[in-house]
């Protein structure tokens, strides 16, 4: 035994000195990739003067070109540089990828444990200098004055390239409550307020638009330029997992707010104080076959069974274009049969060039969903319907379908050997460039960049922070009351479960389990499944989608919590669920919208009424989801509770 025993401890001290030596193998050598990719660095930009006027020289010259005169006209200042820019430079403009910041607010150029993300991305150096790439998606920003930091640090590297060109800084939403894979970034210092589906329960333009402007000065603080949101897409499937990201299946309602929601961020107009808005995902994304999301193979389809494809144009057409959008998304599914030919979104030139381009006339920026081209550590490339083209193939469909930028890619060396090639011209790259060039000095990027201290006041704002409270507030939905029993008396003991376990209120009486309660409360989130097949890697292990209702052991346990005592059970809306016998058993139900506990108790106990309205319906079965079309709104055969429905206190 004590020879096996030390064997063994042999082998395992073998082991991790061989894990040792390759990571500091690892280490020096990420070490001189970054040395190497620094030193592409130039010198920084000198301010210098000519004839009384002040300049940033960006390309260094000594010379005051035109690009740099902010006296001149934009479609000057673009022509100009664009005389001056590279083949490979205006590659680099066309891909947009994401990024990370280290804790401290330094530029990441080491991959480090803490964050895994980082073993998954280029370091920044890397597609700056030598990608000559621009655009960055930002992930999570820890404290506000190190986002500050390292906005200025990646700028001021910007700075240092041949030309200058600065960075666009994008950025998912960030004022949620939580963060979820891809689609959202929730970051503690911002305001909070309800998800886009609780904007759609109350309502209201006006809400909306002050929502757009309070977010658009907080990104604004942090160099945040352009917002990869708001979604117009339509939960007319309420099976499809982002069903949150919409504000709801009403196609007139999601026209309304999504031209608030724009307003919001760009103002009347695009200009020096606004963010861009890429709003997404054209022509629709909400129509998933069965529900599946098109991230991954499982869903890479789109049904029309209700021949209902142009009520899906409905939000874009009379919402996200009158005002002014920026730029367009398009999602990653296959419009089936919707065009001659069954491939995504974004490989389809009859959607973006025929439809979007010439039949709706939008010129601005478009930008595909990320990761169409390039298989990632936790997921295949979504390259629907063209799965059997070349990376290099895929690029030249996209360009030729009318696309002027790549999302989640860093690939722009594709585009140059597409033009030497012969295949795509570089006047057609010119095309998407003078685009993207133009929003960047529209935004005033060129002239200054950079921000200071005082940018950050902002996140101290109370009346703000009350504003998004108050809209958390008006988008709660009471569905059920049964006898009145809510409001409840400030003297009443409350169990809850499923809120947080450092939740403090100053009214009512918390107590530690359902026997020492006169209520529970019991806070449930829609219920998940894995892929059809059941063999959902991991990052759609991480996507909420699947099945709506709670497996029967899961229901039994909740089941047998509110019969324990009169339960006040809330939804947290992901998804529409499917709770008839949850719903009969409990006293009263009221729908959430990842909203702040403390909000959803103010509600039980009266502080304030509840006004909102279901923006989608709440199905009562699972056969009624599997029988209602993807592309209908409000056809789920008798609904537990009716698109529009919400109750009030007397």
């Amino acid at each position: 035994m004590k020879k096996a025993f030390k064997i063994l401890s042999y082998v395992l001290g073998s082991i991790i000195l061989i894990i040792i030596v390759a990571l500091i193998g690892f280490y020096i050598k990420w070490n001189l990739d970054s040395s190497k990719t620094l030193a592409l660095q130039g010198i920084e930009a000198p301010t210098l003067s000519y004839e009384g006027y002040s300049y940033r020289d960006l390309n260094k010259n000594g010379v005051l070109d035109v690009y740099e005169d902010q006296r001149s006209s934009i479609e000057n200042r673009v022509t100009d540089l664009l005389s001056q820019m590279t083949l490979e430079e205006k590659a680099g403009l066309m891909f947009i990828q994401m990024t990370i910041m280290k804790e401290d607010g330094s530029l990441f150029e080491i991959p480090s444990p803490s964050n895994p993300f980082s073993f998954m991305l280029e370091t920044t150096s890397k597609m700056m200098l030598e990608k000559k790439m621009n655009h960055f998606n930002i992930l999570a920003v820890a404290q506000a004055e190190e986002g500050l930091m390292w906005h200025n640090d990646v700028q001021k590297m910007a700075e240092r390239t041949r030309l200058g060109i600065p960075i666009t800084l994008a950025t998912d939403p960030r004022h949620g409550k939580g963060s979820a894979i891809g689609t959202a970034v929730g970051t503690r210092f911002f305001t909070r307020w309800p998800s886009q589906l609780g904007f759609g329960a109350i309502g209201d333009t006006a809400i909306v638009k002050e929502f757009g402007d309070i977010a658009r000065q907080e990104y604004l603080a942090l160099g945040l330029r352009l917002a990869l949101h708001p979604m117009a897409d339509l939960g007319t499937e309420p099976r499809w997992t982002r069903v949150n990201g919409t504000f709801g299946e009403d196609a007139e309602l999601a026209a309304k707010l999504t031209k608030a929601y724009i307003l919001g961020f760009q103002g009347d107009s695009l200009g020096t104080s606004s963010v861009a808005c890429m709003t997404k995902h054209f022509s629709g994304g909400g129509p998933q076959e069965d529900g599946w999301d098109a991230h991954f193979a499982s869903g890479k389809g789109q049904a029309y069974p209700g021949n209902n494809f142009d009520y899906h144009l409905i939000p874009f057409i009379k919402g996200a274009f009158p005002a002014g959008t920026s730029q367009i998304m398009p999602y990653y599914g296959i419009p089936n049969d919707q065009t001659s030919e069954n491939v995504g979104f974004a490989f389809n030139k009859e959607i973006i060039t025929d439809l979007l381009r010439d039949s709706l006339k939008f010129d601005g920026i478009i930008c595909t969903d990320w990761a169409l081209v390039t298989d990632l550590r936790i997921k295949k490339a979504s390259a629907w319907g063209v799965e059997h083209l070349s990376e290099k193939e895929r690029v030249e469909k996209i360009l030729t379908a009318g696309n002027d930028m790549m999302g989640g890619e860093s690939r722009p060396e594709l585009v140059v050997q597409l033009v030497n090639d012969g295949k795509i011209s570089e006047s057609r790259i010119d095309v998407s460039a003078r685009r993207i060039l133009r929003e960047k000095f529209i935004l005033g990027l060129f002239d200054n960049p950079y921000l200071d201290e005082s940018n950050l006041s902002i996140f101290n704002n109370e009346t703000n922070r009350e504003k998004g409270k108050s809209a958390q507030r008006k988008s709660m939905v009471l569905l059920k009351n049964e006898n009145n029993i809510l409001p409840l008396s400030e003297e009443t003991k409350l169990y809850v479960e499923g809120m947080d376990q450092d939740l403090s209120i100053d009214f009512g009486t918390l107590v530690s389990s359902p026997d020492k309660a006169d209520f529970v409360v019991l806070k449930l989130k829609t219920p998940t499944s894995l892929s059809p097949d059941g063999g959902a890697g991991f990052m759609e292990s991480m996507f909420p989608q699947g099945r709506l209702d709670f497996p029967e052991g899961e229901k039994k346990e909740l089941l047998e919590l509110i019969n324990s005592k009169p339960t006040i059970t809330i939804m947290s809306l992901g998804r529409p669920p499917v709770i008839p016998d949850i719903n009969e058993a409990s006293k009263a139900v009221i729908a959430d919208f990842e909203n702040d506990d403390e909000i959803i108790l103010e509600l039980i106990y009266g502080r304030y009424k509840p006004t909102g309205k279901l923006p989608i319906e709440i199905p009562s079965s699972v056969e009624a989801v599997e029988n209602q079309f993807e592309d209908l709104p409000y056809d789920s055969k008798n609904p537990l509770y009716s698109f529009g429905f919400g109750l009030s206190y007397r």
